[in-house]
Order: structure tokens, then sequence, then C-alpha cells
């Protein structure tokens, strides 16, 4: 038998938080000593004018910096190719800033990444969808700037993306993937829309719960140096992250989908969504992640009238946090049993004024009050999939084996069926 794992791991960008920090990103870079930035984002984001104020305020520092606002909403292999494309042939660059949501922060990541290594995308996406290589140089400094509240990208070593010659939702993982800097100004999401702060303010939630639900460092065969990964499990450090983040959360989310004028909740949401990361980006996430990729990478094939209120209306999407979301009442319900204790203080910390229900519903109960309150959609049959969709979307869930290893108990198909199956319809 194999000795038990007794270490973590915690990693972390540097950090600057609070109103007005992004007009210091100038003197930040040229700390690194660099001189020429790309500076990504996407077009409603650079509509705001946040993108083109932080690329010139970097002049008084001798930096020259240039704006790519061609960012995808929920990125693929084709629009990183674009974004990589456009940096290769108009660097080489000394740092990049990505001012966005998770979805620019990804993309900045993957560009990051191909422009100081070589090989194809392909080489460094996730095992068994790619080839998982590790990068074999270092990265250049990259300054994430969230404009959005939910996705975390800012602290993690993960970008994620739609492959879309085979409808699956992946990712690329690897430490150095990690922001240098995170600058988490709440000033840049007052103009975020009622539905984007639904829907990444689940992500948020649900990053907290997961990793909070995560199974423990110490369930884990010992690990020599060279196999340690970035996801190690729930720890001591990334519970304290998480449970004062949900803690925000049960204060401010509804207020900020209500009335995005609201500055302390706009705050507290920027607040929780950094502490939501700093903790799932060591501890991991499990089943509503590996859930949300082929519910997200499935929807244009599937759910093709579906049009989430406050995203792009150009095509079908199902926005991350979202798909995320739709089967977390669920999972949550089927994962009680490894740790009744975890979850029942999570449904007192998100809902601490309100009686619980006992037990494995205590949990979703809270979950499900919540996304009716802020319009998230009442589960996957709400935004167009149905009972013949439930084997694909089990196919693409169990290829998410690196998610699904943090899980607290095994989940096999059968598992993954019926998590799902009781999703169409939560309440």
């Amino acid at each position: 038998m194999s000795a038990a794992e007794t270490v973590f791991t915690y990693g972390a960008p540097g950090l600057k938080f609070g109103s007005g920090s992004s007009d210091e990103i100038g003197y930040d870079l040229s700390q690194y000593d660099v001189r020429r930035v790309l500076v990504l984002t996407d077009p409603g984001v650079a509509a705001t004018g946040h993108p083109q104020r932080i690329a010139e305020q970097m002049a008084q520092f001798g930096i020259q910096a240039q704006v790519f606002d061609g960012v995808h909403v929920e990125p693929t292999d084709e629009s990183f190719g674009a974004a990589i494309d456009f940096a290769r042939q108009t660097g080489p660059w000394d740092a990049f800033v990505a001012v966005g949501g998770g979805s620019t922060i990804d993309t900045a990541k993957a560009v990051n990444l191909m422009t100081t290594n070589d090989g194809e995308l392909m080489d460094y996406i996730n095992a068994p969808v790619g080839r998982a290589r590790a990068p074999q140089h270092p990265l250049k400094p990259l300054v994430a700037v969230p404009t959005t509240t939910g996705t975390g990208a800012e602290s993690t070593t993960i970008c994620v993306l739609d492959v879309l010659a085979l409808k699956v939702k992946t990712g690329i993982s690897h430490a150095r993937l990690r922001p240098t800097l995170a600058v988490v100004d709440p000033a840049l999401t007052m103009t975020q829309p009622a539905g984007v702060t639904a829907a990444a303010g689940m992500d948020i939630l649900c990053h907290a719960l997961e990793s909070y639900t995560a199974r423990s460092f110490t369930s884990y065969d010992r690990k020599t140096p060279e196999q340690r990964v970035p996801y190690c499990g729930s720890n001591p450090i990334s519970d304290l992250w998480s449970e004062h983040a949900m803690s925000l959360l049960a204060t401010s989310f509804r207020t900020a989908v209500r009335d995005g004028a609201d500055v302390l909740a706009r705050e507290q949401m920027a607040l929780a969504a950094t502490m939501a990361g700093l903790g799932f980006g060591n501890a991991g996430v499990h089943i509503p992640h590996a859930n949300a990729y082929p519910i997200a990478g499935r929807v244009h094939d599937r759910c093709p009238d579906f049009r989430p209120a406050g995203y792009p209306d150009d095509e079908a999407m199902v926005p991350h946090g979202m798909a995320v979301s739709l089967t977390a009442p669920e999972a949550f319900r089927w994962t009680f049993s490894s740790s009744p204790e975890r979850h029942l203080r999570a449904a007192s910390l998100l809902a601490p004024d309100h009686g619980h229900a006992a037990g494995p519903d205590a949990l979703p109960a809270v979950l499900a009050d919540l996304m009716r309150d802020i319009a998230i959609p009442n589960g996957l049959g709400a935004v167009g999939y149905d009972e013949t969709d439930v084997d694909d979307l089990v196919e693409g869930a169990m290829k998410q084996q690196r998610l699904l290893a943090t899980a607290p108990r095994e989940v096999t198909e059968d598992d993954a069926a019926g998590i799902l199956r009781r999703s169409l319809e939560l309440w």
C-alpha cells in the first residue's frame, strides 16, 4: 500500500486590489523592465474604453502598448489561434496584459504560452483531448485585469477553450500559466450586466463550494516532487479562502444582480471572486465544472436558440458560470455523504439567517433559492437539453478526468448520468 500524502502546495499571483488599481499598471510593468506590451481584450470591453486607457497610461513609463480587441467570448481553438497569430506577427512582446473576463485572461495565457514555446496548441491541451505537454521555456510577465466578477482566472494555472472539431470544452493546465500579477479593480465591473453578474457569480460560488468539498490532499497517495500538480485537493489554506468567499457572497450576490450600481456589493463580489480563485486554483474543482464543459461545448448543435441575458446574441451559448451552476444542486446532493459537515457548513455560510433542511437537501435547497432569485435557468431543460442528450453529456464529462480526480467520491458513468438526468429540471 502506498504511503498517504502529507504535503500540499499553494501558489498565487501577486495581487493588487481596490478601486483605481488599474491606473497603476504602467508602473507595475516598469518594475519588470518591459518595453513592448500587448493588451488583449474583447470587443465589448474594448467599447468601455478601459483597455485603451490602460494601454495609454503605460507611455509615461516608456512602455509601448498595442491593443488587440479580437478575443472571443467563450473562446475556441480557432479564436485562440487568431490571437496567437496576431501576437506572433506583431511581436516580439515583453509582457501581456489581459483586460476582460475569463475568456480574455485565458486567451492571454494561451498567447503567452504559444509565443514563448514551440509546438502546436494541441500539444499543450489536457489529455485525453490533447497531448498535455509541459512548457519547456519560461513565459513572459502576464498582468490579469478582470472586468467580470467570477472566473478567478486571474489567480489560476488553467485556460479553458472549446475544441470545435471535437465539440468538447477542455483546457490547458500548468503552473507557468498563472498570471504574474492580478490587478482587481472593482470599478471596472460597474457596467457588468445583471445576467453576466448572475452567471459569473455562480462560477465564484461553485469555485468556493467545489474546492471546499474536494477530496482532501491527505486522501491521495504520496507524490514525488515531479508528480505534483496545481490541484492538490482541499487543504487548510484553500478552505479559508473558500469560506471567506461564501460569506461575502451571502451578503452581496443578490444585491449586485439586483442593483449593479451598488458599489459595496460590487467590491464584495470582486473580493469573493479573488478569494475563491485563490482557493480553487490550488485545491481544484470537480463535478459541476466537469459537467459544464460538455454543457457549454455542445450548445451550438443541441440548443441553437438559447440566448442568455446580458451576453452577445449573435450565437447560442451557455456561459461558463451558468453551465457550472445547472448541475451544482444535484452534484452536491450526491457528494453529501463524503463530508456531511462541510456541506452543512457551506449551507450555513451562504444563508446564515435561514433555517436549513437536514441532510443532503440542505445545500441544494440554498442553491436553488439563490438561482431562482437571480434568474438562473431551471436546469438543463431550460436551456434546451433533454433526456436524449444525457449520454452525450456523460461522455463529455467523463473526459474531464483531471477535474473528476478531485471529486470527493469516485464518479462512474452511471453516477454522472444520474446527476445530469436529475438536473434537467431542478425545481
